[in-house]
């Protein structure tokens, strides 16, 4: 069987990698080249092609007519997508005799779009998964062959989730990819009422609103933490990142607004809407990352100074 595989990140890695050590017949990858302004944590889909022999493009236009007359020529009996970023279009998915499937890292028709093992930690879901649809032209919205649930812990951070992300994901596949060659797997249709939609993330999505309830500050913090761009405030007229917060019991001081400092026992508090935040690592934009004894230190930082949502004029 010919598969024309679209890939990147660990997942498209990993995926693509089973599907190598199972001796299938991978005619294609297509994957993307590294952005030089992105941290690359991941393990990289075109090496793992390159050290196989396996043909490997990098569209930066997938919809060029060019790359469907490609894979025509391919002739692929199915196309396989796992974390590849581009929308794949309809011409393109038509081509294979049994079509096109994605792998999405979220129980569908829950959250479907972009980033969302982000968002699920940012809206605080505890439990997520993966799920292996068909692709059609709207994003998200085929078919369902299989799924495997995620729990989510409260100490999970985004990098954290991933990597169980990737393992279901293998797992998944390797339960279905037998049944999906006999023609035995499930096709069941997504309500997509029931379901939502989340769009991409800008590193500017990041900035910390200091009136939300600390358990919302939190899990921004953690959805955004290292390795991705990382949640932010302002103090005085300098960014500073956020890179670690523990959530405190009990509210603040008496008459302090969020963003409020409180220094005790040589440990940073922050005021939130409903109570404090202990800042463990924090990081002025362009210095080197401190704990938040470090933080008070590097900055004589005092009590009843504040963090803001924006840069002061």
């Amino acid at each position: 069987m010919r598969i024309v595989v679209f890939a990147y990140h660990n997942v498209g890695h990993d995926c693509l990698k089973y599907l190598i050590e199972n001796n299938e017949e991978i005619a294609a990858v297509f994957t993307h080249r590294d952005n030089t302004d992105e941290e690359i944590f991941f393990r990289s889909v075109a090496e793992l092609a390159r050290q196989n022999h396996i043909p490997c493009y990098f569209p930066e236009d997938i919809s060029e007519p060019k790359w469907a007359a490609r894979i025509r020529e391919i002739a692929p009996d199915i196309i396989f997508s796992f974390y590849y970023r581009l929308m794949i279009p309809g011409e393109i998915l038509s081509i294979p005799k049994l079509g096109a499937m994605n792998m999405h890292g979220s129980l569908l028709p829950k959250y479907r779009g972009r980033c969302p093992v982000n968002w699920v930690i940012i809206n605080g879901e505890t439990e997520t998964g993966v799920t292996l649809h068909y692709m059609v032209e709207n994003p998200d919205a085929g078919d369902i062959v299989a799924q495997k649930k995620v729990q989510i812990n409260f100490e999970d951070t985004a990098y954290t989730l991933m990597g169980k992300i990737e393992k279901a994901a293998v797992q998944l596949l390797q339960e279905t990819w037998p049944l999906i060659k006999e023609g035995r797997h499930k096709r069941i249709k997504q309500d997509l009422s029931r379901g939502s939609y989340f769009g991409g993330r800008k590193p500017e999505d990041g900035l910390i609103d200091w009136k939300k309830r600390s358990i919302e500050v939190y899990n921004l913090i953690r959805a955004v933490t290292h390795p991705y761009p990382g949640a932010f405030t302002f103090y005085g007229d300098r960014k500073v990142f956020i890179w670690k917060v523990a959530i405190v019991e009990g509210p603040g001081g008496a008459g302090t607004s969020p963003g409020s400092i409180l220094i005790k026992r040589g440990e940073l508090y922050v005021q939130t809407g409903d109570g404090l935040l202990q800042v463990l690592r924090a990081q002025v934009e362009g210095c080197e990352e401190l704990s938040g004894r470090e933080f008070i230190e590097s900055l004589n930082v005092n009590s009843g100074a504040s963090f803001r949502s924006e840069v002061l004029k």
